[in-house]
């Protein structure tokens, strides 16, 4: 054989330190590759990038670029079991790469946190008889606050779009309610961290540390409901979504096929971005996760389902994304483009917008926002697991305190984050 020998299994493996069921992995990956990006950003880039033309690069990039490295990842990973420091023993050269990786996923982790935040902010309002957002007579909002219930197009002039009016009830509740951005002078006015945003920060950390604190024995039984939930309820807002006046507008928009604009450099662009972005390779998660595999695990094939998986995913959220924003345009009179966006602006303005004009608005708003919630734990207890599994298997004292170094983890991430939420 040209391959040596399987490594010696890590320290601690011994003890069981690998996925107790094939499903945990599987669930693992899924569940952080399948990210808030593939709610917010997917469907508006379909849309602004020719519809399913756009699915033309967007395939041909998860073929030719997307599995192959995803694959590598987890091929690197199971292989040498080790994170995503030491498993470039294979060239030590690279092993800057490694810690880059971790310092990326521990960057990427702390802001990421804040929206979980965000949307356990949002899910703990939801349990009103009236959802905040609703009207303009609430003490955060400003005197120029317009009620959607009289909108109408001729409010917005001079081409500005609705996705961009920053006066509606949602759009202040989120910017004054939430971030209070009315109360800073500008980026150098960093003010205190917020005290509701900084509890649901605690909480969600408390979560992350709880889930990983024993490592893949607690966190492969949590993504038991944080990978499968967000299916759940992503299947109930389509079903519920489709019935609505205007939908069928809006999935229309969403795969009207123009193939001109394939011609456009940008729409490659972005389909490489997203390809990147969603599967998450190049932030030493996968690594770490495929580091727990049996020896001769299939992680070929592993890799062919799992970011299938996340693909189709993402694809299937923009009818549930698509047929709200047709909603919207239906019951304000104003064209799609005037509605679509994407990002935060999307899954915290817009969509909840909506949701409050439906029936039983607090029943869809507290579904929608736990959708979010579990979709950010996952792909947060990832990039921490990156964190925690790439620096212990370089530094055994790490390993033999795993609690307590996943304890200090998860709370130097939460003092970081509280940059991100002061007024």
């Amino acid at each position: 054989s040209l391959l040596p020998a399987a490594p010696a299994p890590r320290y601690g493996a011994q003890d069981g330190e690998t996925w107790g069921k094939k499903i945990y992995f599987l669930l693992s990956v899924i569940g952080f590759a399948v990210a808030l990006a593939n709610v917010w950003r997917f469907p508006y880039l379909c849309y602004k990038n020719g519809g399913g033309a756009f699915l033309i690069p967007y395939i041909l990039f998860l073929i030719i670029a997307g599995m192959p490295l995803f694959y590598m990842e987890l091929a690197l990973g199971q292989y040498n079991r080790e994170g995503a420091a030491t498993v470039w023993k294979i060239c030590p050269v690279f092993k800057g790469v490694g810690y880059a990786v971790i310092l990326i996923a521990l960057y990427v982790g702390f802001y990421y946190n804040v929206i979980i935040a965000w949307s356990l902010y949002y899910l703990f309002s939801s349990f009103t008889f009236e959802l905040p957002w609703t009207n303009c007579d609430n003490s955060w909002n400003s005197p120029n606050c317009t009620d959607p219930k009289l909108f109408n197009a001729s409010v917005l002039g001079n081409g500005t779009k609705y996705s961009k009016y920053k006066l509606t009830p949602a759009a202040e509740f989120y910017e004054r309610g939430v971030l209070h951005l009315h109360e800073s002078r500008g980026i150098h006015d960093l003010g205190l961290p917020r005290w509701q945003l900084s509890l649901c920060l605690l909480v969600v950390v408390i979560i992350l540390f709880f889930s990983l604190w024993k490592g893949v024995k607690t966190s492969g039984k949590v993504v038991w409901i944080t990978a499968t939930l967000p299916y759940v309820v992503l299947f109930v807002l389509l079903i519920h979504g489709i019935t609505l006046p205007g939908a069928y507008n809006g999935i229309n928009a969403y795969l009207h096929i123009d193939f001109r604009r394939l011609k456009e450099a940008t729409v490659w662009i972005d389909a490489a971005t997203q390809i990147f972005y969603s599967l998450g390779a190049g932030f030493g998660v996968l690594i770490a996760f495929a580091s727990y595999n049996k020896f001769d695990n299939n992680c070929y094939r592993d890799a062919l389902l799992t970011s299938t998986i996340n693909c189709v995913t993402s694809f299937i959220s923009g009818f549930a994304i698509f047929s709200i924003l047709g909603y919207m345009a239906h019951e304000h009179k104003v064209k799609i483009e005037d509605v679509a966006t994407e990002g935060a602006g999307l899954v915290f303005i817009l969509y909840p917008e909506a949701i409050s004009t439906l029936s039983g608005s607090t029943f869809w708003a507290v579904v929608f926002f736990i959708m979010l919630l579990t979709l950010g734990i996952d792909s947060s207890m990832g990039g921490m697991e990156a964190v925690i599994t790439g620096l212990a298997d370089d530094f055994q004292i790490l390993k033999q305190h795993r609690k307590l170094f996943t304890f200090g983890v998860s709370f130097g991430t939460f003092l970081l984050a509280l940059f991100c939420i002061t007024h």
